[in-house]
């Protein structure tokens, strides 16, 4: 049984896995092979063509002859260059067709899995298997596999051809190649580590920089640039400090092997003159030779090279296979649609804990009907979003269950519950680019007058045609073009045009101006009229008309009511508002 490519042994199985993404393009992977092997047969043509030309015509001074051997032999110069070309070209097309089709489905893979997979993997390194080691896979074709086959074969085809024409002085020629395949089996062991500590400190790299710069503005503003310098300094040096080792290998390797093919020529004049003396061997075979020994270390030297991108590139599938045997997917066993659905909801003994037995909802119970505003409010932490996550399934139930119109919501189709649901987050995310991309999502059923429409309801239009280029202009990356709350007002544009069923405001209007609040005020009456409403409220005074407040503290319903009733019942509730209300009125 094969160890990990990390180990000794080679991994068979999981390079006979690389070799399946290689099936769609079997006629340029075939393609190649054959110029592999007619390149390693080609190359033999030069020297044995030299070696005729000094022997029978050089030296008998045959002008006519020398001339026509001298275009014979610029014939397949040309010939083995444009071979050379044909097959790096095909090499490197394998190699990036392979890596689209597998960058494609690791991405498809990666967006599909479940929330939760995320808060426990650094978002760095998925970035690293996406792209880095999928690179890495493109170089086992381009510069791995196929150049290895083209490598061995001509130096069996040269060392054949070499005994062929004059056997002792091949093995003359021939005596430094064993400390060569010391010297690369050292070589191959120094530098496989040392491949392995750039992969490591690459992920490492990648991992901080992304982080950093996505939380550049707490670095900022916590005045932390120099520390985070200095962190990132560290990781860099790592980073260097791995390839430095790779750079200390190849200064060494090089020079070693240079001084050995130096000798083998050495020792083909020393004992090659000697055999032309004696008539045992001709100048023109001196001459093949010194190509022919030029020729069989190229490839030596580049093997161990060779041998390494194939490892990297193993170790770098062995990384992007592990991403793709994640089973962190929430699901999808329902068959059900929505089409019927009128919007009644119902979460009936609802228990959820992130990490287990550590709950954050406790046994949570309650009702809406269709076209009811519920709003849900409490404390941070008290299991508000929780609610929101479970009903879009974004995060699966411990125990308990989730009806609409009692269908559980495990029996409707996902991606049919997803459409179901409009979602507008605090936290707005907004893609760089439009205005009108980040409303429609791309979605060509939506038209740039629905838009346009939406916008006027919710009261965007006004600012968004005063920006250059109106709704096609560019927000950049996250929307940071705009203020937080014209996010805000885009995402509730979003929400409207998408036209669901169910609308949930998740603390939509807890991070925005005074000014912002009253128009979003307005969008949320427009937007839950006659729709299946759930509002998480930070600001109670939003709320105050909806048809049901439930009030969650640790993760329980404390109480239940409208906002009248719950202000006569003295309780949570009551204290939240007056709490909320004096920190207004001491605002102002």
């Amino acid at each position: 049984m094969s160890k990990s490519v990390s180990g000794k042994a080679f991994d068979y199985s999981l390079f006979k896995r690389v070799m399946t993404y290689v099936k769609p393009y079997n006629n340029i992977f075939y393609t190649t092979a054959f110029l592999t092997i007619f390149l390693a047969l080609i190359s033999l043509v030069r020297p044995i063509l030299i070696q005729i030309t000094i022997d029978d015509y050089i030296k008998k001074i045959d002008e006519q002859g020398l001339f026509n051997m001298t275009i014979l032999l610029v014939f397949f110069l040309v010939l083995e260059s444009v071979l050379q070309y044909f097959f790096t070209l095909l090499g490197n097309l394998l190699g990036q067709n392979v890596i689209k089709d597998l960058r494609n489905q690791t991405f498809e893979k990666v967006i599909h899995f479940k929330l939760k997979h995320f808060d426990n993997t650094p978002i760095g390194q998925l970035i690293t298997r996406t792209v880095t080691d999928i690179e890495r896979i493109a170089e086992m074709f381009s510069g791995g596999i196929l150049l290895i086959i083209s490598d061995l074969l001509k130096i069996f085809a040269v060392i054949l051809c070499m005994l062929y024409i004059n056997w002792d002085l091949t093995l003359i020629a021939l005596i430094p190649i064993p400390l060569v395949i010391i010297a690369t089996l050292i070589f191959k062991k120094i530098i496989k580590k040392a491949y392995q500590d750039i992969a490591e400190q690459t992920g490492r790299l990648n991992t901080f920089v992304q982080e950093h710069i996505t939380g550049i503005s707490i670095i900022q503003l916590f005045n932390r640039e120099e520390i985070e310098k200095e962190a990132f300094a560290e990781i860099n040096h790592k980073h260097r400090t791995a390839h430095i080792k790779t750079v200390w290998a190849y200064s060494i390797f090089f020079p070693v092997v240079e001084i050995l093919s130096a000798s083998s020529l050495a020792l083909l004049v020393w004992y090659g003159l000697g055999e032309v003396a004696q008539n045992y061997a001709s100048a023109g075979e001196i001459f093949s030779f010194t190509l022919f020994i030029h020729m069989l270390y190229r490839p030596i030297r580049q093997l161990a090279e060779r041998f390494n991108t194939l490892q990297m590139g193993m170790v770098s599938s062995q990384r992007v296979f592990k991403v793709l045997d994640t089973q962190s997917i929430i699901n999808n066993d329902g068959a059900k649609s929505t089409v019927n659905l009128k919007g009644d909801i119902e979460f009936r003994n609802v228990s959820f804990a992130y990490n287990e037995e550590d709950w954050v909802l406790k046994n949570i119970s309650f009702k809406i009907e269709k076209g009811e505003n519920l709003a849900i409010v409490g404390a941070t932490g008290a299991g508000k979003s929780s609610i929101i996550n479970l009903l879009g399934r974004y995060y699966e139930i411990n125990k308990g269950d989730i009806f609409i119109d009692e269908t559980n919501i495990n029996e409707i189709e996902l991606e049919d519950l997803r459409k179901y649901l409009s979602i507008v987050l605090q936290d707005v995310f907004l893609f760089s680019d439009s205005i009108f991309n980040n409303i429609t999502l791309y979605n060509k059923e939506i038209t740039e007058k629905q838009v346009i429409e939406a916008a006027k309801k919710v009261g965007a239009h006004h600012f968004i045609s005063k920006l250059p280029g109106g709704y096609n202009y560019d927000v950049k990356e996250r929307g940071a073009m705009l203020s937080v709350g014209q996010r805000q007002l885009i995402s509730f544009i979003r929400a409207y045009v998408h036209q669901t069923e169910v609308l949930i405001l998740d603390e939509a209007t807890s991070s925005i101006d005074s000014e912002s609040e009253e128009m979003i005020k307005h969008a949320t009456s427009v937007l839950t009229k006659d729709r299946t409403s759930i509002i998480v409220a930070h600001r109670l005074s939003t709320i105050k008309n909806a048809d049901k407040i439930l009030v969650i503290d640790k993760g329980e319903i404390v109480e239940e009511g409208n906002h009248q009733k719950l202000l006569k019942k003295n309780g949570f509730y009551k204290k939240l508002y007056d709490f909320q209300f004096k920190s207004e009125q001491h605002t102002i």
